[in-house]
């Protein structure tokens, strides 16, 4: 019997036949795969900002759910594509809800979802809380490394904030050979910062921890600064607290008052992104009608294109981007693959006769 089908078609037919898998990756399968990691995963997402900052990403702005009748909450969908080695597409889908706190969850919750390259299918849904604040932790880590290196290497060490996500930085500062004299502690809930003392005796630190009853003493005794907050709006508007010039690490982006950021340095993650959203950075900007405060991306200092002052305090305000999240997620569907631990649904898809 005759083939009447063309080249092109037989192809798209032999492609059909392989039907799509699809696997979902729980929050433990995501903890072993990173677990121990901090070093590679920090590499890792050097290289993403590096494939950022060359054009091989796609990252378009995040979407923002709100509710009027929960003000404080959100959920928002970030997505993405990555090219390189990674070749893949997806979204991350994360909420905040700040009153979990009170009943002793975690504010975020979150899931990502990774698309074939080539199909489009979905082919994977992950834990991706987790996820979040590895790649939250590891940029904060790889940004306190390069804006650094042209001043003494920070010593002493406060977190303003000390729930999940300073955890994680603490952890991936600690897993890429950062060691202090000294650790600043301060959050407005005992219990919070309890906790986070708690975590320190446990991860082996061995720097005098001091819980600072106010944000100015915090602010004063540490030459590294990290901000890990649920503030909407900022709360720290004393220029003077900056005069001994620390390197800041602004993760959650609106604590600081514009005119603090108007008397620094300033880098990002990604402009466009930074700049909205009323953060810190987007006050700036509302307060002086333009961007000169701004000094470059993340991406400008590793290329060697901007150099951090030494004279300066230096704040990096990382606004999060998607490509990071679907880095890190493909690395740990990767290892679970090869692991033989991918959990398949086998009957995800149907139907996918286009005749029936």
């Amino acid at each position: 019997m005759t083939n009447v089908l063309s080249p092109a078609t037989r192809r798209a037919a032999d492609h059909a036949a392989q039907t799509p898998s699809f696997a979902v990756i729980s929050g433990a399968q995501v903890q072993q795969a990173l677990a121990g990691r901090e070093r590679e995963i920090v590499e890792l997402v050097e290289a993403t900002y590096r494939l950022h900052g060359a054009g091989n990403t796609v990252n378009p702005p995040s979407y923002f759910l709100r509710f009027p009748d929960r003000p404080s909450a959100r959920i928002i969908a970030l997505p993405a594509s990555v090219g390189g080695p990674a070749r893949v597409d997806g979204l991350k889908w994360i909420s905040s809800f700040p009153e979990n706190v009170t009943s002793g969850l975690p504010r975020a919750s979150a899931v990502l979802i990774l698309n074939d390259h080539a199909t489009g299918y979905p082919l994977a849904c992950l834990e991706s809380s987790i996820i979040s604040a590895t790649r939250t932790a590891a940029s904060a880590a790889l940004a306190a490394d390069w804006l650094s290196r042209n001043r003494s290497r920070p010593a002493r060490i406060g977190f303003f904030g000390t729930g999940l996500i300073a955890r994680y930085i603490h952890t991936f500062l600690a897993g890429t050979g950062w060691a202090f004299e000294a650790i600043g502690v301060h959050d407005v809930s005992a219990d919070s910062t309890a906790g986070f003392c708690g975590y320190l005796r446990q991860s082996g630190a061995t720097a005098e921890v001091t819980v600072h009853d106010s944000a100015e003493d915090l602010i004063r005794s540490s030459d590294l600064v990290v901000f890990a907050t649920v503030a909407g709006t900022p709360h720290v508007s004393d220029q003077g607290l900056f005069a001994h010039h620390p390197l800041v690490l602004h993760v959650s982006l609106r604590d600081l008052a514009p005119e603090i950021l108007l008397g620094a340095a300033n880098f990002v993650d990604d402009v466009e992104h930074c700049l909205k959203a009323d953060t810190s950075p987007h006050l700036a900007e509302q307060l002086t009608g333009n961007r000169d405060f701004l000094n470059g991306t993340l991406d400008d200092v590793m290329c060697k294109r901007v150099l951090p002052p030494a004279d300066r305090t230096v704040i990096f305000s990382p606004f999060g981007l998607g490509v990071l999240d679907l880095a890190v997620g493909k690395y740990v569907y990767d290892e679970a693959a090869q692991a033989g631990d991918l959990r398949l649904i086998d009957d995800f898809f149907h139907d996918l006769r286009r005749y029936g």
